[in-house]
């Protein structure tokens, strides 16, 4: 059986760390707490789950922290999470069994990381993160904000998710930070998409297209990125009423890869607003053609079944083609059987049933 030590940096936390660790401190073997200038109870909360506790001058350098929580580990692999973030009881059991019969060969475990979950638990987007580290490797982060480790040796795509529950914004605080590498030391390609990105985050909208069109224009390597990009570039124009410019860039994104269905719901949501549902129909079809990617990158899940059905429902009825409404609706249902508009429009198509055939 591996060891894991656990990682975490921190900051006035006390709504959320204990709610974490209670989810993993029987499971890892040491817990490490960083703290980078807490003022509430975080370190008095952390004193109950370990004495190994730090402090660490913030310098604006989310990596700087993360190394620094890193060197202090002395178990076979590093854990890392956030304060917000916990494991559900189905992903606890299934890093317990990976602990159990995991190989030694393996230097990362990648993990999914649920950053939007429903009510019931149910994730809603998901993205893939380096989430277990072995330290014999001396893994370093990389990055002041939104900082990553370069992926090398052997890895393990697991199924285990992380679920992110969120409590509070951030803020500018990103966006200083960016702010600060592109005043002193100018901004690569990746760092110019999360720049446009807390742009967006913080209603600057203006700016968020100056820096999201910039990222486009430089047709590098990050192609999740670019397709992210055409997505968020479209929202902007559509807060600011321009619907063509929206539209040309979800069609932009074909450039960077093959369609995705987040994007093919986008565009028929485009002419399912100006009533153009012939349009409409074809391209949240084209998203239901669409097979899932099995990617790092984020995914949309509800984009790969549920909505682009339930909106051809709403599509086919609004030009009276009840038959093909209540199809899409039953095979929206299939995604999500307790789903309140499903349920509500089966009713509908029901009693519609039943009313046209007494006639």
């Amino acid at each position: 059986m591996i060891t894991i030590s656990l990682c975490m940096i921190v900051k006035n936390e006390e709504d959320t760390l204990a709610r974490c660790l209670d989810t993993i401190k029987d499971i890892v073997d040491e817990i490490i707490i960083i703290d980078t200038g807490s003022k509430d109870k975080t370190k008095d909360i952390a004193g109950r789950y370990t004495t190994k506790i730090y402090d660490f001058q913030w310098i604006n350098d989310f990596a700087a922290a993360r190394n620094y929580s890193f060197s202090k580990a002395t178990k076979e692999y590093i854990m890392w999470l956030d304060a917000d973030d916990v494991l559900l009881e189905k992903d606890r059991e299934k890093l317990i069994q990976l602990k159990k019969v995991m190989n030694p060969e393996i230097d990362i475990v990648m993990m999914k990381y649920n950053i939007k979950v429903d009510d019931k638990g149910t994730p809603k987007t998901t993205f893939t993160r380096e989430r277990l580290l072995k330290r014999s490797k001396n893994y370093e982060w990389e990055n002041p904000v939104h900082e990553y480790v370069k992926i090398h040796g052997k890895y393990f795509n697991s199924d285990i998710c992380i679920t992110h529950r969120k409590m509070h914004s951030s803020g500018d605080r990103n966006l200083k930070i960016l702010e600060n590498i592109l005043k002193n030391e100018g901004l690569n390609d990746r760092n110019t998409f999360y720049y446009a990105r807390e742009l967006y985050a913080n209603k600057k909208f203006n700016e968020a297209i100056k820096f999201y069109t910039m990222f486009l224009d430089s047709e590098g390597e990050f192609i999740s990125y670019y397709l992210d990009a055409c997505m968020d570039l479209a929202k902007c124009y559509y807060i600011r009423k321009e619907d063509k410019k929206a539209l040309r860039c979800l069609l932009r994104s074909f450039e960077f890869g093959i369609p995705r269905a987040e994007i093919c719901c986008m565009i028929g949501e485009h002419f399912k607003i100006y009533k153009e549902y012939d349009k409409a129909i074809y391209w949240y079809k084209e998203a239901t053609k669409l097979e899932k990617p099995k990617t790092w990158a984020s995914v949309t899940h509800d984009s790969w079944g549920y909505r682009p059905n339930m909106e051809l429902c709403a599509c086919y009825y609004k030009i009276g083609n009840i038959e093909e409404a209540k199809k899409y609706n039953d095979i929206a249902g299939e995604y999500k059987p307790e789903d309140k508009i499903y349920l509500h429009n089966k009713k509908f198509f029901d009693i519609l049933q039943s009313y046209t055939s007494t006639k």
